[in-house]
């Protein structure tokens, strides 16, 4: 795995791909389902943003010194436990589906800037060694950002394929 200062460069050069690609977009092209998710680029911002809230939850508790405290979802669909996300994913679009471009994309943009700086708080050594949080298991705090950008990359794979 990278070093802390190549994972959040990383998680910046994300941000800044996805903020040229939705800078010069029409709120019409925003809100088209796209091939091959059927969602459209709001619903797929919505997405990311809801995920981004369980990284963030675990980033707070590093910093904070606490345990995470993850978003409310229905504990039927609790992501901890090992499956396929299909139902939990369709329930989180069903939450989203209906809020307006600007505010998703206000929650998404503040969330994933909020990221970054939490990922700059939390000590090198904190961030990089497994186990290191217990409610992390035997894996990094890192694990979570890198994830968090390739689940980023791979959407914007879908929505802005390169010809």
């Amino acid at each position: 795995m990278a070093d802390k200062a190549h994972i959040i460069n990383e998680l910046r050069a994300e941000f800044d791909r996805w903020e040229a690609f939705l800078a010069d977009l029409r709120e019409a092209q925003i809100a088209t389902p796209s091939h091959p998710t059927k969602w459209s680029i709001k619903d797929n911002i919505a997405h990311l943003w809801a995920w981004q809230q369980r990284t963030i939850a675990r980033m707070e508790a590093a910093v904070h010194g606490k345990e995470p405290e993850f978003p409310a979802w229905p504990a039927h669909l609790d992501p901890e436990i090992e499956r396929e996300p299909d139902e939990l994913n369709a329930w989180l679009y069903e939450q989203y589906r209906e809020s307006p471009w600007p505010q998703v994309y206000q929650r998404w943009r503040t969330g994933y800037l909020h990221l970054i700086e939490l990922a700059e708080a939390v000590p090198e050594p904190a961030l990089m060694q497994p186990g290191y949080y217990t409610w992390m298991g035997e894996h990094p705090l890192a694990l979570m950002l890198t994830a968090s950008g390739d689940h980023h990359a791979e959407h914007r794979s879908w929505l802005f394929p390169k010809p």
